[in-house]
C-alpha cells in the first residue's frame, strides 16, 4: 500500500475520502474537476504547478479579487507546490510524492511524463499500491497520444457540434466545456473504482480516460442512433429528435421549455392549455405522431401559449405534473437553485468573507462533501509540502 499514513499538517476532513493522499499532476480542467471532487469528498489533494502556475490562473476576465474565476471554480481544497522538473531538487520531491500518494492524477500528452520518471511503470515500481490516474484528448495508442487534448477539439471532432445549432445554420459549440467536465467525471469515477479493487487485492492500477471516449459515451442516444441504428444524427436547434413537444416554445413575453416526455403528461398539458381535444387526435396521440407531426402540433401549442406569460404558463403547467422551465441567465440558474433550497454557493470553512464558490452536487448523509479551503495561490504551501517530503515534518 502507498505510504500515506503521515500527510502533510492543517485541516483534517471526516469525508469518506479521508486519508487519501492525492498528487495532482494535472492543469486547465478535466483533471482539476476531477482532483477538486476528490478533495470535496475529503481526500488530499497536493496540487504540483510549474514555476508558472496552472494555464486557466492567466485566463481571464471574469476576476474575483484579482483572480481568475476559471481556476477559482475547479481548485477549492487544494494546497499548491511549485515544481520546476527540470530542476533535480524539485524532480526530487515531486518523485517522492509521486511514491508517498495513494492517487496520482496528471493529463500530460501520453507518455509525457517518462523523461521525468514519473509515467505510471515508473511510479508503480516504487508504489504498487498507486491509482494512478490519465487524462488525454484521444488515448495513449500512438495515433491518438500525438494529438492535442482540448475540448474544442473534441466537440468538432467527436460530431457534438455536428448536433449544436439550427438545422440551416452552422455548427456550435456547447457553452461549456461539456468533455473535460465529462472525462473528469469519468476519471473520478475509474479512481474510486480502483481504490475499491485495491481494498481487496492490494493493488494499484492504472486508470485511462480520454475526452474522445467520453463524449462517444456521453453523447449517448446520438452516438447509439449511429451505432446501433446506423443513422447520423444531424443538428435539430432546441428540437429533439425522438420526443415533442421537448424544447423552448413561444408565450406573450419569451420562451418557455416544455417536455411532456409521455402520453400521460401530454394530456395533462393539453388539458392546462386548454384543448384538451388534442390528446386524442389520432396524429397526436402517441409519442410517436408528435414526433412525426411536430410542425402541425407545434403552432396548435403556441397559439395557446401565446395568450399568457411564461411565468404564468410555468406555474401552471409545473402544477398539473408537466415539466417545463424558463430559459434563465446563469445568474437566474444560481437564484433558483437558491429558490428550491439547493443552496448552491459555499466558501471556505473559517473564511466566511472569501470567494464563494458552486456547492458539490453530492450529498451524502453521514460523511457530507466539506470545504476546507479556498483555491491556493501559486506554492502557497510550498514551503511546508517541501519540508513534508524531505521528512521535516512528518505528523
Amino acid at each position: 500500500m502507498p505510504d500515506s499514513a503521515a500527510q502533510p499538517s492543517g485541516p483534517r476532513s471526516q469525508g469518506p475520502l479521508a486519508g487519501l493522499l492525492v498528487a495532482d499532476f494535472s492543469r486547465i480542467l478535466a483533471g482539476p474537476y476531477a482532483t477538486m471532487l476528490l478533495a470535496d469528498l475529503g481526500a488530499e489533494v497536493v496540487k504540483v504547478e510549474s514555476p508558472a502556475g496552472d494555464d486557466t490562473r492567466s485566463w481571464q476576465p471574469p476576476v474575483a479579487d484579482g483572480i481568475s474565476t476559471y481556476y477559482l471554480g475547479v481548485n477549492r481544497n487544494k494546497r499548491s507546490v511549485a515544481l520546476d522538473l527540470k530542476d533535480p531538487t524539485d524532480l526530487a520531491a515531486a518523485q517522492e510524492l509521486a511514491r508517498r500518494a495513494d492517487i496520482m492524477v496528471e493529463n500530460f500528452r501520453p507518455g509525457g511524463l517518462a523523461r521525468f520518471g514519473l509515467d505510471y511503470d515508473s511510479v508503480a515500481a516504487g508504489n504498487p499500491g498507486v491509482v494512478y490516474a490519465s487524462i488525454s484528448g484521444f488515448g495513449s495508442a500512438p495515433a491518438g497520444a500525438v494529438l492535442p487534448g482540448y475540448d474544442l477539439i473534441v466537440q468538432a471532432i467527436s460530431g457534438l457540434m455536428s448536433l449544436t445549432g439550427n438545422p440551416d445554420g452552422e455548427p456550435f459549440r456547447a457553452g461549456i466545456s461539456v468533455f473535460d467536465v465529462m472525462a473528469g467525471l469519468h476519471a473520478t469515477i475509474g479512481v474510486l473504482s480502483a481504490v475499491h479493487a485495491r481494498a481487496e487485492t492490494g493493488r494499484g492500477q492504472h486508470v485511462e480516460v480520454s475526452l474522445l471516449g467520453s463524449a462517444l459515451s456521453g453523447m449517448v442516444n446520438q452516438s447509439s442512433a449511429y451505432v446501433a441504428g446506423g443513422v447520423v444524427p444531424m443538428r435539430m436547434g432546441n428540437s429533439h429528435p425522438s420526443l415533442f413537444p421537448y424544447e423552448p416554445m413561444a408565450c406573450a413575453d419569451g420562451d418557455l421549455i416544455i417536455t411532456a416526455g409521455n402520453n400521460g403528461q401530454f394530456r395533462k398539458l393539453v388539458e392546462v392549455l386548454g384543448v384538451p381535444e388534442l390528446a386524442d387526435d389520432p396524429r397526436f396521440a402517441r409519442n410517436e405522431d408528435r414526433t412525426a407531426n411536430r410542425d402541425l402540433l407545434r403552432p396548435l401549442l403556441v397559439a395557446r401559449l401565446m395568450t399568457r406569460t411564461k411565468m404564468e404558463w410555468f406555474e401552471d403547467i409545473i402544477a398539473a405534473g408537466v415539466p417545463c422551465g424558463p430559459i434563465n441567465t446563469v445568474d437566474g440558474g444560481v437564484a433558483f437553485a437558491e429558490q428550491v433550497g439547493l443552496d448552491p454557493v459555499v466558501r471556505a470553512e473559517g473564511d466566511p468573507d472569501g470567494v464563494p464558490s458552486v456547492r458539490n452536487p453530492i450529498r451524502l448523509s453521514e460523511t457530507p462533501p466539506d470545504y476546507r479551503r479556498p483555491p491556493p495561490a501559486l506554492d502557497e504551501h510550498g514551503a511546508e509540502i517541501r519540508a513534508w517530503l524531505s521528512g521535516g515534518t512528518d505528523d
